[in-house]
């Protein structure tokens, strides 16, 4: 097993059942969601990755959770956790449930499967609650059984569920993200999820008061653009305790995209550039919406899934996004550092459930369990 760091436990230690927050992130990646459950008050105790890089930077992000490295279906919970948790979280791979991947949205992939061993480590732990998140496409894939059998599996054990599609734009991040939320309990909770924010938070809000950058920059660390005075309330949200805005990278493009760039407005996409330079496209009927998409700062962003596979452009600037940008739109803290290579960090905000979206559901969660307290006190 190759562990970062590890809660030892003997096999037959007796799991006791204390009034406690603390919580198991399994399929962590870099840990937005983590960061989401902490800002509610919730404690990482453990967290499980098989990526080294998406672990490394789950590590040192969170330096007091325990982060084991390494497949999922290799390790026994009740080895490494003492305590029956308050919660269990996470969300296995989903290329397989994905509405916008039909060549593996099939029952035989085995990443369809992964969810099998979340359902393990709660029957195993036992917590008072689970969430589990996953894509928009899981509700329809199999023709909505996938759902089903998830719901029933979870009964068996004893859990009732309330399952929704969040939009991330809706609970203050400028991202128009949707993501599939269940969440479970076993203490007689009918959970109701947060009622939606009455503003937007927009690209331009985002990132406003972020350095200008240049096509190709590697810069670990510059000056804000804006003072922090005037700066929108969601960048100081974001800014907090940071003095400059950290890991300004940027991938360098080929010249003939930068050039392609220029022709595309704000909220327009690859149809906006011309026929001439888009030459080495065989059929350009078959390019996804999402290529070549000049971000609309007066809006929340688009889905940045993939954003340096999809070549978002800046609002304002002829180039990609920055790691700093990425970062702010999926509502990472600017003190939050990546590690790996650019393309691995890329990946890891990409896959990442915004924080801010998960502090309102864990929040939600918390609430819901004290006022249970309260009502048998």
């Amino acid at each position: 097993m190759n562990n970062l760091s590890l809660v030892k436990a003997k096999k037959n230690d007796k799991i006791e059942i204390t009034n406690n927050y603390d919580s198991v992130d399994i399929f962590s990646g870099a840990g937005g969601l983590s960061i989401g459950a902490e800002r509610a008050g919730l404690n990482i105790a453990v967290a499980i990755e098989k990526d080294i890089f998406a672990a490394q930077t789950f590590q040192h992000n969170h330096p007091f959770a325990k982060i084991l490295c390494d497949d999922i279906c290799n390790i026994n919970p009740l080895e490494h956790i003492k305590v029956t948790p308050f919660i269990v979280f996470g969300g296995p791979p989903c290329q397989g449930f994905s509405t916008s991947n039909t060549k593996t949205r099939t029952t035989e992939n085995p990443n369809n499967s992964l969810f099998y061993q979340f359902l393990r480590f709660v029957e195993e732990l036992k917590p008072s609650w689970f969430l589990f998140e996953n894509v928009e496409g899981i509700t329809s894939f199999d023709k909505g059984n996938t759902v089903k059998e998830i719901k029933r599996l979870f009964g068996e054990l004893g859990y009732s569920t309330t399952e929704e599609v969040l939009y991330a734009s809706d609970y203050g991040v400028p991202q128009h993200r949707n993501r599939f939320i269940m969440v479970g309990n076993r203490v007689g909770v009918d959970f109701k999820f947060p009622e939606k924010f009455n503003y937007k938070v927009s690209v331009q809000d985002a990132i406003a008061d972020l350095p200008p950058l240049k096509n190709g920059d590697v810069i670990e660390k510059m000056p804000y653009s804006k003072p922090l005075s005037q700066s929108s309330a969601y960048a100081k949200l974001m800014r907090r305790d940071a003095k400059k805005s950290f890991q300004n990278f940027v991938s360098r493009n080929q010249d003939y995209v930068i050039e392609r760039y220029k022709f595309i407005a704000q909220g327009q996409n690859w149809k906006a550039i011309p026929d001439e330079l888009m030459q080495n496209y065989k059929d350009k009927r078959n390019c996804h919406s999402g290529i070549y998409k000049r971000l609309n700062p007066e809006i929340p962003s688009v889905v940045i899934s993939n954003y340096r596979k999809n070549m978002l452009i800046h609002p304002f600037e002829d180039r990609g996004l920055s790691v700093r940008e990425a970062a702010r739109l999926q509502s990472f803290p600017d003190n939050f550092i990546f590690k790996g290579s650019l393309s691995q960090i890329q990946q890891q905000i990409g896959n990442a459930v915004p924080p801010l979206l998960a502090e309102v559901i864990f929040k939600a969660i918390k609430e819901q369990h004290e006022q249970l307290l309260i009502n048998k006190s």
